[in-house]
């Protein structure tokens, strides 16, 4: 149950960070490769300011701030300095690497015996256990922390949804995604749409640091390294959720995206419960994001055949 439970905690901890790479890769349709860092920048800020006894909450937000700062970086250099899009977020990535051992002053920081925003459920909780110190779910004992980060991430990941969703439905979200997807008619009607690639990165790397802070309290431990190849895990995770539910709506879009983190997170959890070696797991990824990504243009002429023959019939 706690594996289940774990890997859920984690996987919704992640769609954080899928749902900022939905900004990105299909809002305003920009190759970000600034999450690779900026997930690394929320998990240190937030370990270092937490470290020093600040409340966990603002430092959560402290990341998130960090997070957009770096996230607007890239945009500007991308819209105001004319680097290829590629470019400017490998730019920022390597900078923010030196910036993210500037903070922490080494490599890694542990986060024990330390309070996180996981902690204010646990109090309650503790009213519910039994004579184990454990809560009774299901049939199952599973430790009062685990129920707490899993049901604080639900709550964490409603909100941030529901205003993502709100926010893309609005007069700006509309813009926004008009800038990505057709910006001659953003500006023919009157949006610039400069600054509005860069408002979008701003906003997916401020969610993709929100995702790096909560890892690093949920995991114990904020490391330098922990940011690598986190933009692949983040488009597997869109494109199942498209797989999933389509991408005919925003609400669906945003939801498919959450269900499709979750299931990749369980997937990974069941694989390497079978004796999947942790050293090929980024391998692994890799190799599942190319077949999700060619699948649907080889399907395509089979489906269209089978299509046309059904008509004729």
């Amino acid at each position: 149950m706690s594996l289940v439970l774990g890997a859920f905690t984690m996987g919704l901890i992640l769609s954080l960070l899928s749902l900022g790479m939905l900004i990105t890769f299909r809002m305003i349709r920009f190759t970000d490769i600034t999450v690779d860092g900026s997930i690394t920048l929320g998990a240190t800020v937030a370990a270092v300011c937490i470290s020093k006894g600040w409340n966990p909450w603002f430092a959560t937000g402290l990341a998130m701030v960090a997070g957009a700062l770096a996230g607007a970086v890239t945009g500007v250099l991308h819209t105001r300095f004319k680097i290829q899009e590629l470019l400017s977020g490998i730019l920022v990535m390597t900078a923010l690497y030196s910036v993210n051992l500037r903070i922490m002053g080494r490599s890694n920081i542990p986060l024990l015996d330390v309070t996180s925003v996981f902690s204010f459920l646990e109090k309650p909780l503790q009213r519910l256990v039994d004579e184990n110190g454990k809560l009774h779910i299901a049939g199952w004992h599973v430790p009062v922390t685990d129920v707490a980060a899993f049901l604080t991430c639900i709550m964490i990941c409603i909100c941030v949804g529901t205003v993502l969703y709100w926010l893309l439905l609005t007069h700006f979200g509309t813009g926004l995604r008009a800038a990505g997807s057709n910006p001659q008619m953003a500006r023919a009607q009157g949006l610039n749409h400069r600054t509005m690639i860069i408002i979008g990165l701003a906003l997916s790397n401020g969610l993709v640091a929100l995702s790096g802070s909560l890892l690093a309290q949920y995991q114990g431990f904020a490391d330098v390294q922990m940011g690598i190849g986190m933009m692949v895990w983040g488009l597997a995770s869109i494109i199942i959720g498209e797989a999933l539910v389509g991408r005919s709506s925003i609400g669906l879009l945003l939801t498919g995206t959450v269900l499709g983190t979750v299931l990749f997170r369980l997937l990974i959890a069941i694989a390497l419960r079978w004796g999947l070696n942790p050293n090929d797991l980024k391998l692994v990824t890799a190799v599942f994001v190319f077949i999700a990504l060619v699948l649907p243009r080889w399907l395509a002429p089979l489906k269209k055949s089978f299509s046309t023959g059904g008509h004729h019939a």
